[in-house]
């Protein structure tokens, strides 16, 4: 798919949003900042965008949905459980040490946005986290996990979420050696 100049202006816009949305907070960052950050006018940043609140959603709702995107597919490969947790896991962290501003503003700062917006955000996020109980369940299914509480899926997101604040990309340990770190203590915990 060809990608159109207005396309390739709006996601660097969004880009840029994110990062200094991530640096100063959503309310800390004014049009103004984020119009001289890409260097365009007012009228021409409303072009791309049309409003802050709209650029909000634009990140917010972009990795969730490529995170569910990617756990459909997996599930579709009908992996053994073990598996698919660990690609889950793997997946995750791996957009998450390559997307962390854009993930710093959704975990941050989802909450401002209102109506539909705020609505779609919060459904694709349980769309996520139901993935993640449906491979859960899967594994107990097959015989190889226990049952668990379903608060479980939200201390496991929990746990590889919050890497947004410290794993980099190219850090000491990569982001499939922090997935598979973590999904070795939960899956030695929750074996049958």
């Amino acid at each position: 798919m060809t990608v159109t100049s207005f396309e390739a202006n709006r996601a660097r816009v969004i880009g840029i949003a994110a990062d200094l949305f991530a640096r100063n907070g959503y309310h800390g960052t004014g049009m103004a900042e984020l119009g001289q950050a890409v260097g365009l006018g007012r009228g021409a940043l409303y072009h791309y965008i049309g409003s802050k609140e709209a650029v909000l959603y634009a990140i917010s709702k972009e990795q969730v949905d490529k995170m569910n995107s990617y756990a459909e597919e997996l599930l579709d490969q009908e992996l053994a459980p073990e598996e698919l947790l660990r690609q889950m896991a793997r997946g995750l962290l791996a957009n998450i040490a390559e997307h962390r501003s854009e993930w710093a503003v959704f975990f941050r700062e989802y909450t401002a946005l209102t109506g539909e917006r705020r609505d779609h955000v919060i459904a694709a996020r349980e769309r996520y986290e139901s993935y993640w109980r449906q491979a859960l369940d899967n594994g107990v299914r097959a015989g190889v996990l226990r049952q668990t509480p379903r608060l479980l899926v939200k201390g496991i997101l929990g746990m590889l979420n919050y890497t947004y604040l410290w794993m980099e990309p190219d850090g000491e340990l990569k982001p499939d050696e922090v997935a598979d770190m973590f999904l070795d203590a939960l899956i030695d915990g929750i074996r049958a």
